[in-house]
């Protein structure tokens, strides 16, 4: 083949591989798209450090954003360098808005001292965790601070006391803790974000204060939700009142434990955050009501377009029922997504489309860019995106198919709907789920078809009436008929979670397959031709690198508890049943375990230590004695010393000394084993990194 023919063959495959990935010049449309990627993915660039940015990388982000979409209006011509600057720019945002948002909420530097303090404040919100109650409290005056933080989170008994009251008492209060497990939740950055500068434990009961006028519309505000609360609980029974409540206001304190745990089993628990679903069944069922009682307005209907009129009422409806849930960040994002839709609506767009959900993406990215790396964000903005590409296939096939369906046909055309909306949204957000939660609720698809009618079209359309009446005093009739479907819901839950095997374990991957999932996905979303089964591929491959990554064999947790598979023994164990029993939890749910209770490691102990050798091989010692470490150093792999070496001990260890020291230094640390030898070591405190929700004593607590 000769060097002219070879151009034009190579020409030609390049055109057809165009062709077939649609790598055309880029549309606009298609460009929006992309946005909301490009721009989380800065985001997420900038929470993955393991160290602060210096807050100069930051505003040159910004510049080079500025820069690149002036560039972009210089060659708008040129259509594949504008695409690349307008992502490029879109990046260098979400990293610099990310940085700029972190350091905007950071809280006052407080004298560091080991005494309670002294806090008051008005309670703002109450979560009952274990049959405790933990307050936050928006903080007035807090003793040795001049400038007190937001919010506190305070463990404390409730008493006779309700949101919005004024109340002092005195606590024992610390940062917020580290991550459990390396990779793991971190408490710190969520309470960061939501500015939670400290947590901890009252010493006294609280005691009433005295009213003020400060804050005084916004603690009348919360006190109306709690008794707003209350009272849709009262009415709807005992039995699903608690449920009720947490659907209609968010206050889901009154919700049971073992209803909670069967939701979350079932693959339901997706009901209790006021989210998407529920925002948009209340602005679809006010947006449907208003558009027939308008178009029955013959005058009003001839002169106007009633849609236009009707989205706005669902609006201020949304908006309502955000500020009545609380505004809470979940709930935020799904009133911008609905947000978006209805004025799509009012201007004559099409509302339900990729398009209106990148820009719903957009302005939560903007306004809060930590969502990018939470559950939440992922899982919601997932199922509606597979909705919605799904829904666009099915679509542009309808179209070629012009015959009028019967009855029949509309009815299994319904059913198939109500199947595939459970199918699609539990395959997009199922992976997410197991991913952050190690879980996967084997039944799920099944109870999310059954449950999920019920609650679309009985819970929540008279959730929204009482809703409506519950100004009048009316509401207890719409209370009942709710009362009536939870009780289907709930029941559904409960006979799912009780099903052996409701619940599959799945270990915790690395970072990196979560990434590379979310860009195959991606891609199949968004990409057109044969983009979107090199996506779907691309997800799939991710999904099985997950499944060849080996879980940690041995965890460590920082107070020197040590859990594993011992030689001899029956399953996982502990060298400690009493001490670490979260972060033992927590372990074997990340190891993929599930959720079990440890037996009692096989170990050999004396008075000065115990020793053992785990099922790989690698001998194990557990000590608080000086005269043993040198022999445990010597013969065993690992040596977990309660107290702390000296420098020179450290040294001359051959072992893999986790001392007190080295310990608070790490955090929990997990532990791979192969052949007897320690072959990776991830810990908490590294993995967290140098943030600043991280700084604990060496930020919060300034020396006084």
């Amino acid at each position: 083949m000769g060097i002219g023919a070879f151009q034009a063959y190579a020409k030609r495959w390049i055109a057809g591989a165009r062709r077939g990935f649609a790598l055309g010049p880029p549309q606009p449309s298609r460009l929006v798209l992309w946005v909301p990627v490009a721009l989380g993915a800065g985001s997420a660039v900038y929470f993955a450090l393991a160290a602060e940015p210096p807050t100069g990388l930051g505003t040159g982000c910004a510049v080079a954003a500025v820069a690149a979409v002036l560039a972009a209006g210089v060659m708008r011509r040129r259509a594949w360098p504008v695409f690349g600057l307008i992502l490029f720019a879109a990046a260098c945002a979400g990293f610099a808005i990310a940085q700029a948002r972190t350091h905007a909420l950071a809280p006052p530097q407080i004298a560091s001292d080991d005494r309670a303090r002294g806090v008051e404040g008005w309670i703002e919100r109450v979560r009952r965790s274990g049959g405790r109650d933990r307050l936050i409290l928006r903080v007035e005056a807090l003793e040795g601070a001049e400038t007190p933080p937001k919010r506190v989170r305070v463990r404390a008994n409730l008493g006779e006391f309700r949101p919005g009251d004024r109340i002092g008492l005195r606590a024992v209060l610390s940062p917020p803790p580290p991550p459990a497990a390396p990779g793991g939740y971190d408490p710190a950055r969520a309470a960061w974000f939501d500015r939670i500068a400290l947590t901890g434990y009252a010493i006294t009961r609280p005691e009433a204060l005295p009213e003020t006028g400060e804050d005084r519309w916004a603690r009348r505000w919360v006190a109306w939700r709690w008794s707003l609360a209350e009272r849709i609980a009262e009415t709807a029974g005992p039995r699903t009142g608690g449920v009720a409540a947490a659907l209609l206001t968010g206050e889901r304190a009154g919700v049971a434990p073992e209803d909670a745990e069967a939701l979350r089993k079932s693959g339901l628990g997706h009901i209790l955050a006021i989210s998407g679903l529920h925002m948009a069944l209340l602005a679809g069922a006010v947006y449907f009501a208003a558009l027939l009682a308008l178009a029955s307005i013959e005058r009003f209907a001839r002169a106007h377009d009633p849609r236009k009129p009707a989205a706005a009422i669902a609006l201020m409806a949304a908006a309502g029922y955000l500020a009545l849930s609380g505004a809470a960040v979940s709930t935020q994002r799904a009133f911008i997504m609905a947000a978006v839709v209805l004025v799509g609506v009012m201007l004559e767009r099409r509302a339900f489309s990729l398009r209106s959900l990148a820009i719903a993406a957009v302005v939560v990215l903007v306004i809060a860019p930590e969502s990018v790396v939470e559950p939440g964000f992922q899982m919601s903005f997932s199922a509606a995106a597979a909705l919605i590409a799904v829904y666009e296939i099915w679509r542009d096939r309808r179209r070629s198919d012009r015959t009028p369906p019967g009855l029949v046909g509309r009815v299994r055309g319904a059913f198939l709907g109500i199947a595939a909306t459970s199918l699609i949204a539990g395959a997009a957000t199922g992976v997410i789920a197991a991913f952050h939660f190690q879980r996967v609720a084997a039944y799920g698809f099944l109870a999310n078809l059954a449950a999920m009618p019920v609650f679309t079209f009985w819970v929540m359309p008279s959730g929204v009436a009482a809703l409506a009446l519950a100004p009048l005093g009316l509401e207890a009739p719409a209370l009942t008929v709710m009362d009536y479907g939870l009780r289907v819901v709930l029941g559904v839950a409960h006979r799912a979670a009780e099903t052996p095997g409701a619940a599959a374990a799945a270990a915790a991957p690395p970072g990196f397959v979560l990434a590379a999932y979310g860009l195959g996905f991606v891609v199949f979303v968004i990409g057109r031709g044969a983009a979107r089964p090199v996506g779907a591929v691309a997800a799939a491959l991710a999904l099985g690198l997950w499944t060849v990554q080996p879980a940690p064999n041995l965890m460590v947790s920082d107070d020197g508890v040590v859990v594993g598979r011992f030689a001899g023994g029956a399953g996982w164990s502990a060298t400690d049943l009493r001490r670490g029993r979260f972060e033992t939890g927590v372990f074997l749910q990340r190891a993929g375990a599930g959720e079990i209770r440890p037996g009692r490691a096989p170990v050999v102990c004396d008075s000065l230590g115990c020793v053992g050798e785990t099922a790989e091989g690698a001998v194990i010692a557990v000590t608080e004695s000086h005269e043993a470490l040198a022999e445990d150093c010597a013969r065993a792999r690992i040596v977990v010393f309660r107290g702390e070496a000296t420098a020179w001990r450290r040294r001359r260890c051959a072992a893999i000394l986790l001392d007190d020291a080295a310990r608070a230094e790490l955090g929990g640390s997990e532990i791979w084993i192969r052949d007897g030898e320690v072959i990776r070591l991830d810990s908490a405190l590294r993995a967290q990194g140098r943030r600043p929700w991280a700084a604990g004593a060496d930020r919060l607590w300034a020396t006084g």
